[in-house]
């Protein structure tokens, strides 16, 4: 049932989940009217019986009719004008009538009541079917007589005229809350195509989108209900979507524009070498070493370009927790002059570190600072030098003493394969300094280039403090001090 339900419609869901509750709060709303009104009627219905007297001509009626079992013959008793039913129980018993229209059976408890007649007053009410018709009876003894034998009196009222209104109050809201649930359903119904126009949208939209892939489709916002909030939502996803397949896109064109300029000069280069040994004319050994050292060189640009790519087809949300560790910046800014050294011996690279912690990739932060001393070494002509220093709030800079950026150049420094004019013919791809700034965003820092006082140009890197790791741990062996040169 459950599986069934679950098959339909939402639509048609709601609809029958309003109907349902609909229903169960007239039928709670009819039970409630229906108890209420027969406790209402019933003790109406008592408070009338015990208020009804016997006659005061009962004496005369006794010397005139005598006793009897039933009604005599003759014109209605001008007594009975609510339909009261009266007789006289006697001890052993038999029944005298007394007015109305028949006699009651008479019970066991209306016999042990006229038994026990005393001059004290005893009176119980209870229910008698008689002769196919329902009785609320009232029987009452109190010092009478009949024939010297104890007696009571029956006083019965029968129960129609409480039970006939109910019957059709029943039926009344029978109908009213069969009525009230079809009206309920058809509310549902309509709310909820009303409720639901702004997910048929969106239902509408997303089957496009995944029809055509056409993600410049937006749904309009009206309100500010959780509809709407879902409709922004969608939206903002579908505007990140498109931003990050055009990026994806022009990441594409650019590194296939970029490949396509070593593959080119390497297919060159390889050709002429080919065609030399199957021409069987050596070429002279000094062009023969240029063309081998362009190739190699060639291929250390295409690798590196490839290593390049792969860091940035990296996701750009933050990384998993679990690989971001305490690391001394110090340290990886240390080992990156290292290894710049080597790659460039011609630039004197000055360093002044101090001792800072911080939360981050060890394998991508120091990439990230080989690349801004890369920069730097590439701009700074030889005999000159490079300044990096690092101090206790967590700020790196590096410094070199090159031509510097333009001011006009310096928002496009941090784009994917943006490389300034002027650079076009040095060696890079223009994807140094992108992987920077990611590497440096996802661990919460910021960088920045800017021209420096006196020339060249300056970056500047702040990454937030980390608590110092533990004693005995990897980051913390080592040799402390206020400052330490490289």
């Amino acid at each position: 049932m459950t599986s069934r339900f679950g098959r339909l419609p939402l639509r048609s869901r709601l609809a029958l989940l309003t109907a349902a509750a609909m229903a169960v709060a007239i039928a709670a709303a009819a039970v409630s009217c229906w108890l209420i009104t027969r406790d209402q009627l019933m003790s109406q219905f008592d408070r009338s019986l015990r208020q009804a007297e016997v006659p005061s001509t009962l004496p005369d009626i006794f010397r005139t009719v005598g006793c009897v079992d039933e009604r005599p013959p003759g014109p209605p008793d001008e007594l009975n004008t609510d339909r009261t039913t009266a007789q006289i129980v006697l001890a052993d018993g038999s029944a005298c009538w007394l007015q109305g229209e028949h006699t009651i059976t008479v019970t066991e408890t209306d016999q042990a009541i006229a038994a026990g007649g005393g001059p004290q007053r005893t009176e119980v009410v209870h229910d008698v079917t008689s002769d196919g018709t329902e009785w609320r009876v009232r029987t009452i003894s109190g010092g009478l007589t009949v024939n010297r034998q104890p007696a009571a009196i029956s006083i019965a009222r029968p129960l129609s005229e409480v039970t006939d209104p109910l019957n059709t109050l029943a039926l009344v809201l029978a109908l009213v809350a069969g009525g009230g649930v079809l009206g309920a359903g058809a509310i549902g119904l309509g709310v909820a195509r009303a409720g639901l126009r702004p997910v048929e949208r969106l239902t509408h939209t997303v089957e496009h989108i995944a029809r055509t892939e056409d993600l410049a489709v937006e749904i309009p916002v009206e309100g500010d209900d959780e509809i709407a909030r879902l409709s922004r939502s969608f939206n903002a996803m579908t505007a990140a979507l498109a931003t990050s397949q055009e990026r994806q896109q022009q990441l594409i064109a650019d590194a296939g524009h970029e490949l396509r300029t070593p593959l080119t000069s390497l297919r060159t280069n390889i050709e002429l070498l080919a065609r030399s040994e199957e021409s069987g004319r050596e070429l002279p050994p000094r062009q023969r070493r240029e063309l081998l050292e362009s190739v190699t060189a060639q291929m250390t640009e295409l690798a590196a370009l490839i290593g390049d790519l792969q860091e940035l087809s990296r996701p750009d949300a933050a990384p998993d927790k679990a690989q971001l560790e305490v690391v001394a910046l110090d340290e990886i800014a240390e080992r990156a002059v290292r290894r710049v050294r080597l790659r460039a011996p011609e630039v004197r690279i000055d360093a002044e570190l101090a001792p800072w912690f911080v939360r981050a990739e060890p394998a991508a932060l120091e990439r990230a600072v080989v690349n801004l001393l890369d920069n730097a070494v590439k701009f700074s002509p030889a005999g000159s030098r490079v300044e990096v220093g690092l101090g206790g709030d967590g700020l790196l800079r590096v410094r070199d003493h090159g031509p510097g950026i333009p001011e006009a150049e310096l928002p496009h420094v941090f784009e994917r394969f943006w490389r300034s004019p002027s650079a076009r013919s040095r060696p890079g791809s223009g994807l140094g300094l992108s992987i920077v700034a990611r590497t440096v965003q996802q661990a919460g820092g910021t960088v920045a280039l800017r021209r420096a006082a006196g020339g060249g140009t300056e970056a500047l890197l702040r990454l937030p403090g980390a608590p110092e790791p533990p004693p005995g741990s990897s980051a913390a062996i080592r040799g402390r001090g206020p400052d330490r040169s490289a």
